[in-house]
């Protein structure tokens, strides 16, 4: 199921952007041009990747990765910057259970950070869906791509490997928890995401019933992480375009930024 309103914001940025290829006259493999190109090189007359020092590494630099971001901008109406983590991060997510690969999986949920801690630039951006309450949070950080293609991988068997299972909260509420996999857009040089649901019930005895994808791809010496999650509608279609988006976005100033070296 689309989320209508984030859909078609998508979509006229990925339109709008088709549109800077054409009046530049080229383009980057099939990756259109994101929509801050345009703004930002009009601006100061250079890429963000000027900053790049001379004779650096391929990754980064902390201004390239905040331009990297998905941002509200993108997603349009009815995402705005988030107001704060939501209650449920702490009384759902916060959970044990007895098998190593399930129990890693929830803290990776509940730190949103499956790769570990970045190791250089990174930039985060929060936002919140006004309409459903579902929360979206998007990471851009370099890792040594290695470790991300392990850990892609480690993604990938977790279907298999906890495809159902229960954990218990730290107010003793035992959920059941359900992984299935989430198939992304081709992009980046490699990708995973899941969409893992936990139904349980308050100390009152109300249901309740938590969706979280999340996506992760590479592209180079980065990162892409992204969680959408929320006890309403989350939608699987903004989970992914997001992802292929944020990729595409990264992707053109990585190339940028390897212009300037």
């Amino acid at each position: 199921m689309t989320h209508p309103s984030a859909t078609r914001a998508l979509l006229a940025s990925t339109l709008s952007v088709t549109a800077l290829l054409g009046t530049a006259g080229c383009t980057v493999g099939d990756a259109p041009r994101p929509r801050w190109f345009s703004a930002s090189a009009s601006a100061s007359g250079a890429s963000p990747a000027v900053e790049r020092p001379s004779g650096s590494r391929a990754a980064l630099t902390e201004a390239q990765a905040r331009a990297a971001l998905v941002t509200e901008a993108d997603l349009g109406e009815p995402w705005t910057p988030s107001r704060g983590a939501r209650t449920w991060r702490d009384g759902l997510l916060k959970a044990t259970t007895q098998d190593q690969d399930c129990q890693r999986l929830l803290d990776v949920l509940y730190t949103e950070e499956p790769f570990g801690t970045p190791k250089g630039p990174q930039a985060t951006s929060a936002l919140d869906d006004g309409d459903t309450d579902a929360q979206l949070r998007y990471r851009v950080a370099a890792h040594p791509p290695a470790e991300v293609d392990r850990t892609l991988d480690w993604l990938k068997s977790l279907p298999g490997r906890c495809g159902e299972f229960t954990a218990t909260t730290t107010r003793g509420v035992v959920q059941g928890v359900e992984v299935r996999d989430l198939p992304l857009p081709p992009v980046g040089d490699a990708r995973q995401a899941l969409r893992v649901m936990l139904a349980g019930e308050t100390e009152e005895g109300e249901l309740t019933y938590l969706t979280m994808d999340l996506a992760a791809v590479r592209v180079g010496e980065e990162a892409i992480t992204l969680t959408n999650a929320g006890l309403d509608e989350v939608y699987a279609e903004v989970t992914r375009q997001t992802a292929e988006l944020g990729a595409q976005r990264l992707t053109e100033i990585r190339k940028q930024g390897r212009a300037q070296i």
